[in-house]
Parts: structure tokens; C-alpha cells; sequence
């Protein structure tokens, strides 16, 4: 269908349930050039930032949990991470793998439920998982298995599947028993294997010839792939503490956002994501993660964004795997955690929530009250890149149907698995002639 100098033209999916959180996109042509391309989101701010002042340090873990019920996990290692430096506690090596572990459960479950259920539709031409699942039902099965897996995981450590309740300041309220983690071995190890040869056929689709070479930003740990702790790399050469954030990274209001932007001082916009840590850290993969980066010819640095779907496979493979080798040194019997008295000063922290980089920054009061907090979500980190993938595709779809084009530009932006509702149910695409009036 070809898009006239004088036509205004509009697809609407007005419940689309493979991305979360309420958005839009507007597309502008002059003729046939797009102009400009604008992820509109438009879900009210939720203010989480604000009523975290004069809470209890204590409160945080569990009230910055109910920011996500996807990547809940992140949320909360987040905020443990920046506050216990703001307070200068060192928690055991112990502690410290459990929650790389329960990191682990989270990536899984996040991963699995995108690649299968939201992102593989798109490839295979079907409007949703569940249609997917009439044709293809092992794969359905399978991947809601493995998912099964990581929710166990986080269940059995987090005291719950969503919105976990077992994380404090210091580490755990209570660790299991390490008998109970050893019985989920044999399912672990399935869902490892089974994921592979998953990911192998996943790896035989068609993806768009589509490459764009974003600036990609995520932490960098000299010793493991990222989860809790690293410093901020990139690939134009940033690297920094996380401490020194602020003087390199600036938020911004947009006109048609209720997200903030966010872009690198002195480069504009960049990614945080699968795809970056796979560029800046595929070395750090585990042996059986990073042979299967190069069964399925995946090497970094990889700047097809419509090839996320294969490196969330990587990555959950890896998350398995390191799950298995956590469990594999546990201790009979495991410290719960330190103590964490109150006193003044400021924390910050970043980890590496599925989909990017999510960074914290607390203010406390000798009392052990929240002052300030500042919350950096991946997906407003993402939103400008996402909008330049937008503008880099949108000189296809003059020539496309009007389903097709719509399809093209949704899975464009279902590639980053962006989570609206952090920053804030998507989708409302308008191609719009640079004569058109904005609504």
C-alpha cells in the first residue's frame, strides 16, 4: 500500500497484551521519507520515587518489589544494593550468591515468558501464544516448563512467585534448607537442556535484514556475566563506577511521554538490554551458554535487534546453568543475614533487570528515613533507541498492506520487551503526511 503526500493513515490495536503498559506510535512522512517516529506513552506516573520519602529503609525492599510484577527481583536488589552502601554493609559471599540466584529465577521466568509467549507469534504468524500453541504445542509446553522452573526458584528463595517477600536489607529473612534446593536439580538441568534445543530451532527462523549500531550500555563485572554488581561500560568506552552515574547520564521530560528519556551526556541515546550485555560481556558466559552462542552463529557484537529473541535464549541457558553451579556449592546451613544499623548517607546501585540496566539512588537520614530516591528504569532508558529503530524501519512500510506494516512496527518495538507500566498497554500506530495537523 503506498502512503499518499495528502493521506493521513492510521492502524489501531487498541489491546495489544504481548507488550505491557498503555502506548502508541506516531510515525510522520513527508511523501514517502518518514520523518520522525515517537513512542507515545501516555499511562500516568505512579510516583513511586515520591512516596518512598520518610519510609523506612526496611519498607523499600518490599514496596519497590510492586513496581513490576514481571522483574519484581530486580526492583528489590536495586534498592538492597544502594541502600546497604549508603548504610556501608558488606554482606557474606553466601548471601551474595543467593541472590544471584534468585536473579537467576527472574531472568528465567522473564525470558522464557517474552521468547515464547510474546515475541515468538510475531516470527511465526500468529496473532498471539495461544494460537501459536494449537500448531505448536510442544514448544508451548516445553517453554512454560522451563518458565515453571524459574518460578520455583524464585518462590522457594523470594517466599513467593510475584512480589517476593523474603528479600531484607542484609540479605534474607530466612534461607531454606539446602535440601530443598538440591531437589531442583533434575528439573533444572531439563530445563537447561530442553531450552537449548529450543533456542537451536528458534535460531532457524527468519529475522528481518535489519542492523542499527546502537551505543549499548550495561554493567561489567570482571569476574561473571552481569547480574548484581559491575561497573557501567559501553561501547564507545564509558567506564565508570556506579557512583559517578549522574555525571554521565541525564533524564528528560518529552512532550508525548509520561516516561522520562533517558541519553548518554554528550551521545544522545543508547541500550540497555539483552544485547548489550551480550556485546560487552559474551566472554563472561558460562561454557554451555557460550557454546550455544556459536552452535546458532550468534557472535558479538550483534546489531540486529530482531536477533534479542536468540540472545534472551543465551542468556537464559547461562542463568540455568548458574543456577545449577549455586546450588552445586550451597552449604548445609546458610547465614540469613548481617545487621544493618541505621546511620546517615547516600547509596547508589545498578543491576541488570531483564531487560537493562536499572540503576537506584537513596538519600538517608541518621534515623534510617528515605530523604530522596531516584528510580532509572531499563525501558525509559531504551524508549529513544526504540524510537530510532522506529524510524530506521518506518522506510518499509509505504510499500507494505496495512496489516504488515502495523506487524513490522509493533515486533519492532517488541523486541526490547519493553515494560510500559515501570516507566508505564501498546498499540496505536499513526503514519502522518508532515501537512497533517497533530492531534
Amino acid at each position: 500500500m503506498t502512503v499518499k503526500r495528502t493521506t493521513t493513515r492510521t492502524i489501531k490495536v487498541d489491546a495489544l497484551a504481548r507488550v505491557e503498559g498503555e502506548g502508541a506510535i506516531t510515525i510522520t512522512f513527508k511523501g514517502r521519507v518518514p520523518l520522525s517516529a515517537q513512542l507515545r506513552i501516555f499511562e500516568p506516573p505512579r510516583f513511586f520515587e515520591g512516596f518512598l520519602q520518610g519510609r523506612a529503609i526496611t519498607e523499600v525492599p518490599d514496596l519497590t518489589a510492586r513496581i513490576c510484577g514481571i522483574c519484581p527481583v530486580a526492583y528489590q536488589m536495586s534498592s538492597v544494593h544502594a541502600l546497604e552502601r549508603a548504610l556501608g554493609v558488606t554482606v557474606t559471599p553466601e548471601i551474595r550468591a543467593l541472590r544471584r540466584l534468585l536473579y537467576c529465577g527472574e531472568w528465567i521466568e522473564s525470558h522464557v515468558l517474552h521468547m515464547v509467549m510474546l515475541h515468538a507469534p510475531d516470527f511465526l504468524g500468529f496473532p498471539d501464544g495461544i494460537t501459536l500453541a494449537k500448531t505448536h504445542g510442544d514448544l508451548v509446553r516445553n517453554a512454560l516448563r522451563v518458565k515453571k522452573a524459574g518460578n520455583a526458584m524464585v518462590r522457594l528463595l523470594g517466599g513467593r512467585e510475584i512480589h517476593p517477600i523474603n528479600v531484607r536489607l542484609g540479605g534474607f529473612y530466612k534461607v531454606p534448607d539446602v535440601d530443598k534446593f538440591r531437589a531442583m536439580v533434575p528439573e533444572l538441568t531439563w530445563a537447561r537442556d530442553t531450552l537449548c534445543a529450543i533456542v537451536k530451532e528458534m535460531a532457524r527462523w527468519n529475522f528481518p535484514d535489519f542492523e542499527r549500531d546502537h551505543i549499548y550500555v550495561s554493567l561489567r563485572h570482571p569476574d561473571e556475566y552481569p547480574f548484581n554488581e559491575g561497573r557501567v561500560v559501553s561501547s564507545n568506552g564509558l567506564d565508570i563506577p556506579v557512583d559517578a552515574w549522574d555525571q554521565h547520564f541525564r533524564e528528560e521530560h518529552v512532550q508525548h511521554s509520561t516516561a522520562l528519556h533517558c541519553g548518554m551526556v554528550g551521545h544522545g541515546p543508547y541500550l540497555v538490554g539483552p544485547l548489550a550485555r551480550f556485546n560487552l560481556n559474551a566472554d563472561k558466559l558460562r561454557p554451555v551458554a557460550l557454546a550455544l552462542a556459536r552452535d546458532i552463529g550468534l557472535k558479538a557484537p550483534v546489531h540486529n535487534p530482531f536477533k534479542m529473541l536468540l540472545v534472551r535464549g543465551v542468556e537464559t541457558v547461562h542463568a540455568l546453568d548458574e543456577a545449577l553451579g549455586i546450588i552445586a556449592e550451597m552449604r548445609p546451613r546458610q547465614q540469613d543475614h548481617v545487621p544493618c544499623p541505621p546511620r546517615a548517607g547516600v547509596g547508589m546501585a545498578a543491576t541488570e533487570a531483564p531487560r537493562g540496566l536499572l540503576f537506584h539512588h537513596y538519600r538517608v537520614d541518621d534515623e534510617g528515613l528515605v530523604e530522596t530516591a531516584r528510580i532509572v528504569p531499563p525501558t525509559s532508558q531504551n524508549q529513544p533507541s526504540i524510537e530510532k529503530d522506529l524510524l530506521a524501519i518506518a522506510a518499509r512500510l509505504p510499500d507494505m498492506d496495512h496489516a504488515a506494516a502495523t506487524t513490522l512496527a509493533e515486533q519492532t518495538v517488541r523486541n526490547h520487551d519493553p515494560c510500559i507500566s515501570c516507566s508505564t498497554h501498546f498499540l496505536k500506530l499513526t503514519l502522518r503526511q508532515e501537512q497533517d495537523p497533530i492531534p
